[in-house]
C-alpha cells in the first residue's frame, strides 16, 4: 500500500464520519418528507467508521512498535488514539437514538442538525490522534466551529442564540490563547511534534543560567507556554476558572447538544491534554502536576458548590460537568506509576467511560421528561416517579452514579481515580475528592426528592419512544455493568494507556 493510500487508511474512521455528515445532508434532498430515513441512514453509516477501527486496533496489534503514523508525523494512530474513536462512535449512535423526537422540531433543518454533529465528531476524532501542535488547534476547531451553530438551533428561541453567540466569542477566545501558547513552546522547543517536546525540553534547561534553572519548565517561555496552553484547553474543558461558559451554553442549546458537549467534547479534550502532558512534557512533570492537582481541586468544589443553588435543570448539569471536570484532572495530576503501568491515565480513560454511561442516561431522562412537560426547573419533576417510573427510576440511577454510591460506574470510577492520586502521593487531592463527592450528594438527592416525594401535579403518564428507551437501556446497563464488572474495560484502558506511555 502506497504512502498516500496508507495515510487516508490511518484516518479512515474521522474521514468516514465526516463523509457520512455530508453524504446526510445531500441525502435531504432525496428523501423529501421522510425524514425519518435520515436518522435510519446515520446510524447504519456509523458502522462503517466503527469497522475500520475494528482493523485499524488489529493492525496495530501486528506493528512492534504498536503506532503508525501519517501525513509526514502529524497524526499518529495507537490503541489510545482508537480507544478514543470508539468511544465517540458510541456516544454519537446513543445521542441520535436518544434524540430522534427531539431533533424532530426542527424537522426542515434535521440533515443539518446530524450533519453538524458528524463533522465536529470527526474533528474530536482526529484531535485524538494529533501528534504535532498546528493537527490540535485545526482538530479543535473542526470540533468547536460546528458546535456554535448547534449551540443556536433551532434559531427561533432567544436563548439558544444567545447560547450559540456566548460558545462562540469564548471559543474564539480561548483558541486565540491556546495558539499564543503553542507559539510560545515552539519559540522555547524549536518543535511543534508533541513527540520531540520531551527530548527539547531538557535541552532547553541546559541552556539558562545557574538563577534560571529554578523556573518550572526550565525556561520563561515554555513557562508561558504551557501555562496559555493550559488556559485555552481549560476553556475546551470547562476547568475554573475558565468555565464561565458552560453553564449559559448548556441551558441555551439544544439538550443533545448540552450532551454531546458534556461527553464527547470532554473526552477528546482529555485524551489531547493526556497526550500534550504525559508524553510531549513528560520530563519535566514534577512542574506541571502540582499545576493539575490544584486546578482538580478548586475546579471540582466551584462546580459542586454553586450547583447547588440551581434550580435549572440543565443549568445544574452544566455545573455537575464542570466538578466531574475536576474529578477527571486528578487522573491527569496522578502520574505516579505502578509498575509498568500509569493508573493515572488508565483510571481517567475508565472515568470518562462510565461519566459518558451516568452523564448520557441523565441527560436522555431529563431530554424525554422536558419534551413533553415543557418544565426544565427542577421543581417540575415533581411526582415523576408515578407518572413515569421508568423514566424517574433511571435518572435517579444516574444520579446516584454521578454521586458516586456503590456499586455504579461512578463509584469505581471515582476509586480507581482517587487510589491513582495516593499512589502519586497527592493523598490531599484524594480527600478533597471525597469531600466534594459528599457535597454533591446534597443536589442530586434534591433531584431524587423531588421525584418521589411530592405530589404529583398531574396524573397524566409521561411516554417514551422505543429508540429512546432502547438508548436509556444500554446507558442504564452500562452504569451497572461498569460498577459491578470494572475489570473488562479497565484491561481495556490500560492496554491503551500503556501505547501513550509505553
Amino acid at each position: 500500500m502506497g504512502l498516500e493510500a496508507r495515510d487516508i487508511y490511518l484516518i479512515a474512521p474521522e474521514l468516514g464520519i465526516a463523509v457520512l455528515g455530508m453524504l446526510i445532508v445531500f441525502l435531504d434532498l432525496a428523501v423529501g418528507r421522510r425524514k425519518d430515513l435520515l436518522l435510519v441512514f446515520a446510524l447504519a453509516g456509523l458502522l462503517v467508521p466503527t469497522a475500520f477501527g475494528i482493523l485499524l486496533w488489529e493492525d496495530i496489534d501486528g506493528l512492534q512498535a504498536g503506532a503508525d503514523e501519517a501525513f509526514h508525523g502529524t497524526v499518529v494512530l495507537d490503541k489510545f488514539a482508537l480507544f478514543f474513536k470508539f468511544l465517540i462512535i458510541a456516544i454519537l449512535a446513543l445521542l441520535l437514538l436518544a434524540s430522534r423526537e427531539y431533533i424532530s422540531r426542527f424537522r426542515r433543518h434535521q440533515a443539518e442538525f446530524i450533519g453538524l454533529v458528524f463533522l465536529s465528531a470527526a474533528g474530536l476524532m482526529t484531535l485524538a490522534s494529533a501528534a504535532d501542535l498546528i493537527t490540535v488547534y485545526i482538530a479543535l476547531e473542526l470540533a468547536a466551529l460546528p458546535v456554535v451553530a448547534l449551540a443556536a438551533f433551532p434559531g427561533s428561541e432567544v436563548r439558544s442564540i444567545e447560547a450559540g453567540i456566548k460558545f462562540l466569542l469564548l471559543s474564539a477566545i480561548s483558541s486565540a490563547v491556546l495558539l499564543y501558547g503553542f507559539a510560545y513552546i515552539y519559540g522555547a522547543t524549536g518543535t511543534v511534534r508533541i513527540f520531540s517536546l520531551d527530548s527539547a525540553v531538557p535541552t532547553i534547561a541546559t541552556m539558562v543560567t545557574a538563577t534560571d534553572s529554578t523556573i518550572p519548565f526550565g525556561s520563561y517561555a515554555l513557562l508561558v507556554g504551557v501555562v496559555l496552553t493550559v488556559a485555552g484547553l481549560g476553556f475546551k474543558l470547562s476547568i475554573v476558572p475558565f468555565q464561565m461558559w458552560t453553564p449559559d451554553v448548556y441551558e441555551g442549546a439544544p439538550t443533545p447538544v448540552g450532551a454531546f458537549l458534556a461527553v464527547a467534547s470532554k473526552a477528546a479534550g482529555f485524551a489531547i491534554l493526556l497526550r500534550l502532558f504525559h508524553v510531549g512534557l513528560g520530563a519535566v512533570s514534577d512542574d506541571w502536576t502540582l499545576l493539575f492537582a490544584i486546578l482538580s481541586a478548586v475546579t471540582m468544589t466551584v462546580g459542586n458548590v454553586v450547583a447547588i443553588a440551581q434550580s435549572n435543570l440543565k443549568r445544574l448539569l452544566g455545573y455537575s460537568a464542570i466538578a466531574h471536570a475536576g474529578y477527571m484532572l486528578i487522573g491527569v495530576a496522578a502520574v505516579a506509576e505502578t509498575g509498568s503501568e500509569n493508573i493515572g491515565p488508565s483510571g481517567l480513560m475508565f472515568y470518562l467511560v462510565a461519566y459518558g454511561a451516568m452523564n448520557l442516561t441523565a441527560f436522555f431522562a431529563i431530554m424525554a421528561i422536558t419534551s413533553r412537560t415543557g418544565n426544565e426547573q427542577i421543581d417540575g419533576l415533581a411526582g415523576m416517579a408515578k407518572r413515569s417510573p421508568w423514566l424517574a427510576g433511571l435518572l435517579a440511577f444516574s444520579l446516584l452514579s454521578l454521586m458516586g454510591v456503590p456499586p455504579t460506574a461512578g463509584f469505581m470510577g471515582k476509586l480507581f481515580l482517587f487510589n491513582a492520586a495516593v499512589d502519586a502521593d497527592l493523598v490531599w487531592l484524594a480527600v478533597m475528592g471525597t469531600v466534594n463527592s459528599v457535597v454533591s450528594a446534597y443536589y442530586y438527592v434534591r433531584i431524587i426528592r423531588v421525584m418521589y416525594l411530592p405530589e404529583a401535579p398531574s396524573t397524566e403518564r409521561l411516554g417514551i419512544s422505543i429508540p429512546a428507551s432502547m438508548a436509556l437501556a444500554v446507558t442504564g446497563v452500562g452504569i451497572l455493568f461498569l460498577g459491578i464488572m470494572p475489570n473488562a474495560l479497565l484491561d481495556v484502558a490500560r492496554t491503551a494507556a500503556r501505547s501513550l506511555i509505553p
